[in-house]
């Protein structure tokens, strides 16, 4: 078993790496704020995430089960259609689109 001072210095190096490493962004932030790299990406970045998250889940989706791929892209077109229609809100939209797809997958 490790002595006491070696799981307090591990435990010390722990801490400073995982508080340096979430400090330092918002540090670099103050700077960085009127960059247009900062900007483009405060605005490409949801979109980008949500897109990756959408394909990962149509293929999983399509491989587990290819009868549920049409009520899969039906939602799909819901969630763009209602985050377009009601002033682009993420979480009413993704919220929207599950719902639809999860009562077209039971239901039919």
């Amino acid at each position: 078993m490790p002595s006491i001072s070696y799981l307090v210095a591990v435990l010390a190096i722990v801490f400073t790496i995982t508080f340096a490493l979430r400090a330092v962004p918002f540090a670099l932030l103050r700077t960085l704020h009127s960059s247009a790299v900062v900007r483009n990406l405060a605005v490409w970045m949801p979109v980008g995430i949500l897109a990756i998250l959408a394909v990962t889940a149509l293929h999983g989706t399509v491989s587990a089960e290819p009868r549920a791929m049409p009520y899969a892209l039906l939602a799909v077109a819901v969630t763009a259609g209602v985050h377009l229609a009601f002033g682009r809100r993420t979480i009413l939209s993704v919220g929207i689109g599950t719902a639809v797809y999860v009562v077209l997958v039971n239901a039919f």
